[in-house]
């Protein structure tokens, strides 16, 4: 008996330590997250970024094992943590529609969804009533393209983000739907500078998306970790680094 007691509290070890394991998914999304030779896929020390470094720390003091992937398309990370125990996605805008399909540690960063034109473009945008008037360009399946559909705003959408500041600037589109930082980033990389930011559609911290099947203890231990480094200034000097 004292035998099966000791290998059954060994394979509940074992267990919790394989629960607490967790899959970390992200995607191409400058500043926050990239890889550091501009692919679109990259694995552990290969991916970088605002939200990607605050992650990796964030993991670090809580003593989570994880590994860490970015790869291509959106959809697809996001599907895989929708559907997959023990995986995480991020950096994901939190909403309604979203809520109760996942459990959420954030806000890890700050971002605002905004739309860019070229520089001396006298386009002025008050609505979305204005924005239907023009050529809007945004990433496939992102949370602001989600929000200008369903405002009745047509969107032209490409697969990756800064193909629309390469469109913007060939006049292919009139408009882009970005992030206010990661859209400049992302034209800084195809040669595309000076954008004038029309229009604020909306402020949306970016969360760490996990499986709803995650337990809570880690989804607690990693949120009081995260709030911890912003008390401490952690966060600010990560931002810094970027600066």
């Amino acid at each position: 008996m004292k035998a099966f007691s000791v290998v059954a509290l060994l394979l509940g070890a074992a267990f919790t330590q394989a629960n607490d394991r967790l899959t970390l998914l992200t995607e191409s999304y400058p500043p926050f997250n990239m890889s550091i030779d501009d692919r679109n896929f990259a694995r552990g020390d290969g991916v970088d970024g605002i939200s990607t470094d605050i992650v990796r720390e964030m993991m670090r003091r809580a003593g989570v094992e994880y590994t860490l992937t970015l790869r291509f398309p959106w959809s697809k990370v996001y599907n895989l943590t929708l559907n997959k125990a023990n995986y995480g996605v991020f950096s994901t805008a939190r909403s309604a529609e979203r809520e109760d399909s996942f459990k959420w540690v954030g806000p890890i960063v700050d971002n605002d969804y905004v739309v860019f034109s070229l520089p001396g473009k006298k386009i002025k945008i008050n609505n979305f009533e204005d924005m239907k008037k023009y050529k809007v360009g945004a990433y496939k399946d992102d949370y602001v393209t989600n929000v200008l559909k369903k405002n009745g705003v047509k969107v032209l959408e490409t697969l990756k983000d800064s193909y629309n500041a390469t469109k913007l600037k060939e006049g292919r589109i009139d408009l882009w739907a970005s992030g206010s930082l990661s859209g400049p980033y992302g034209a800084d990389q195809v040669g595309v500078t000076g954008l004038k930011q029309v229009y604020l559609v909306e402020s949306k911290g970016l969360y760490l998306a996990l499986n709803s099947s995650t337990p809570n203890r880690i989804v607690k231990k990693l949120q009081v970790v995260l709030d911890q480094m912003k008390s401490d200034g952690s966060v600010d000097g990560i931002y810094d680094q970027y600066r």
